[in-house]
């Protein structure tokens, strides 16, 4: 009997010590789900304010340090006077606009630099320091070396553009936001699972539709980013109708058709409206349909936050649409596709039983 109390005693505060870990763990994350968040918005920014092609170069290790002579802005600003972007659509800018541009750029890849010593440090912290449960070392490898993959693929990005036409393959672009919003999606999703182990979400077939909106929601951000990559926003500046119509009158032109999908203007920006409507009614359908469901307060509270960020997202899209894009608006829009798609998420994580 006192041998079982003597164990019963020595387990109680291990299993405490475990507990702490994991939410210390999971704050972890989150901080560095905010950072990757911002990571996103600050790239948008960056897309808009056509900065995107002002360092020519990519320097990993040592492209840390601006320029900070005359010499050195000189020296960076004669290499971009060497790429498409200055010689088609910049000739004649001078040292004091480039610096402009090359801010913005250049604090994108300095915060991606800052995400990965944010993620590195406290990793070794946890792990010499035997807070890390070691089935959720192989998860935070994983998130490493998504992150390491996202910067080369973020400078493929870059060099679509530095070639022959000034702008990056809206191919790469969509690709590069892609991978951002899966690191994002996975950081969170593990989170979620450290701080809230046990769930009473309805399960069945709700699940499965919580599950399927965050999938949807996803997709529609990728067509966000064929719309950023074409500029597509610029055109068709009404809603709900297109050129006076539901769709344009050229609106399959290219072939093979396919190609109009990702493309052509008129039905990138289409396709875009298309599903974002389609997210629209299908969230406002599951809340319905959830509506007197068994389920906990944090599903409870994630499927109206859902619903919330829909409402906001969806105000933001028209009027960035029919103000042909201001830079601050357009940011918050992508900015609520983020905040729209880790609600989302969460609804996901919680639906399930």
């Amino acid at each position: 009997m006192s041998d079982s109390l003597a164990i019963h005693s020595s387990a109680a505060p291990e299993a405490s010590r475990q507990q702490r870990s994991r939410k210390a763990i999971a704050v972890w994350l989150l901080v560095l789900c905010a950072m990757v968040f911002a990571m996103v918005v600050l790239g948008g920014v960056t897309r808009l304010t056509e900065s995107g092609l002002s360092m020519v170069e990519w320097r990993p290790v040592t492209g840390w340090l601006p320029p900070l002579t005359d010499a050195e802005w000189q020296d960076a600003f004669t290499k971009y006077q060497q790429s498409p972007e200055y010689q088609k659509v910049n000739k004649g800018m001078s040292v004091d606009e480039f610096k402009t541009i090359f801010w913005f750029e250049f604090l994108h890849r300095l915060w991606g630099r800052a995400i990965g010593v944010a993620f590195a440090i406290p990793f070794l912290f946890f792990l010499f320091t035997r807070r890390l449960d070691w089935s959720l070392a192989p998860k935070l490898g994983l998130m490493f070396v998504l992150g390491g993959l996202q910067g080369v693929l973020g400078w493929y990005m870059v060099k679509s553009g530095l070639v022959d036409r000034p702008d990056v393959s809206q191919y790469r672009l969509t690709a590069h936001l892609g991978a951002a919003l899966v690191i994002l999606a996975y950081m969170f999703w593990v989170a979620l699972g450290l701080l809230a182990p046990d769930r009473e979400g309805p399960g069945g077939g709700l699940s499965r539709a919580a599950a399927g909106l965050a999938a949807l929601v996803f997709a529609t951000a990728l067509s966000g980013g064929f719309v950023a990559g074409l500029d597509a926003g610029f055109a068709y500046n009404t809603f709900p109708l297109m050129d006076g119509g539901l769709w344009p009158d050229d609106f399959f032109s290219l072939s093979p058709w396919w190609l109009n999908l990702f493309e052509h203007i008129p039905t990138v920006q289409w396709d875009h409206r298309l599903m974002a409507t389609t997210v629209f009614v299908l969230v406002l359908l599951f809340r319905w349909r959830a509506h007197g469901a068994p389920m906990g307060e944090r599903a409870y509270r994630a499927m109206n936050l859902l619903v919330l960020a829909l409402l906001v997202q969806v105000a933001l899209g028209i009027t960035t649409l029919l103000l042909v894009v201001p830079i601050t608006i357009a940011a918050l829009h992508q900015a609520g596709a983020l905040v729209l798609f880790l609600a989302a998420l969460w609804t996901a994580f919680e639906f399930r039983r």
